[in-house]
Order: structure tokens, then C-alpha cells, then sequence
């Protein structure tokens, strides 16, 4: 059960910063995840703004857990922070490939262009070191 919760808070927290970097570096307009619940709820991505980031802060945290989880069963220990964060690199990419190829080329019809998909990298690769580092660190287990 431990490595769920501190999977569940470390992504929590990696969804959080890596929001606050999305907003930094990103072009100002709604998060993709807006454009998903337009696609189904109707409407423009500006009009799901909140839902669209409440939507991303849950799905970052299951992915923490899943990371916190999933990451031990094929090998790796979560036990050093360096290792931690250098798989949660990884994870983040792997993250970042599924978000793109899935969510929005498949779900939303979207094609990223280079601008975008350098933005969704860089915050995908921050969200998996944040997590890494959070759940290396041991303080949650």
C-alpha cells in the first residue's frame, strides 16, 4: 500500500510542477487535455479549461502510482534518488510518446506541431524527474 500512496502523492506533485513549467514555456492557450473533454463534452478547449486541468492532475497522479508501482515489478529499485529520477525520465518519455500518438493524434485528431512537441517533451521529462526524485527520495514509503 505504500508505494501507491507515495506514488499517488509523488505524482501529484510532479503534475503540479509540471503544470507551472507548462504554463511558463507553453503558448498560453488551454492544456490538450481541454481539448479531450471538448471532444467529448462538446464545445471549445477554452471552454474546458478547469475541467481540462483537473482531468490532467488525475491523470498524473494514477501515473505516479503506476510508476511507483509498475517501476519495482520489472527490476529497477526506487531506492536511490539518481536512479529514481533517471527512470522517471524514461517514464516521462514514455508518457510523453503515449500522450502524443494515442490522446492527441488518435482521440482529439490533433497533429502537434514542432513548437507544441518540444513543450509536451520538455514538461513530460519534468513531470517524470519530479516523480523520480519524489518517490527516490523515500520520504513517502
Amino acid at each position: 500500500m505504500a508505494p501507491v500512496i507515495a506514488g499517488l502523492v509523488g505524482g501529484a506533485v510532479a503534475t503540479v510542477v509540471m503544470t507551472v513549467v507548462m504554463m511558463l514555456i507553453g503558448d498560453g492557450g488551454p492544456p490538450p487535455t481541454a481539448r479531450i473533454v471538448a471532444t467529448f463534452a462538446g464545445g471549445d478547449p477554452e471552454d474546458h479549461e478547469m475541467p481540462g486541468m483537473v482531468l490532467h492532475l488525475l491523470y498524473g497522479i494514477v501515473a505516479g502510482a503506476a510508476f511507483a508501482v509498475g517501476a519495482p515489478l520489472v527490476g529497477p529499485s526506487l531506492d536511490s534518488v539518481g536512479v529514481a529520477a533517471g527512470l522517471g525520465v524514461v517514464y516521462g518519455i514514455v508518457l510523453m510518446v503515449g500522450g502524443m500518438a494515442f490522446w492527441m493524434r488518435l482521440v482529439i485528431g490533433m497533429e502537434p506541431d514542432r513548437r507544441m512537441m518540444l513543450t509536451f517533451g520538455t514538461v513530460h521529462v519534468v513531470y517524470g524527474v519530479v516523480l523520480g526524485a519524489v518517490l527516490g527520495t523515500g520520504v513517502l514509503s
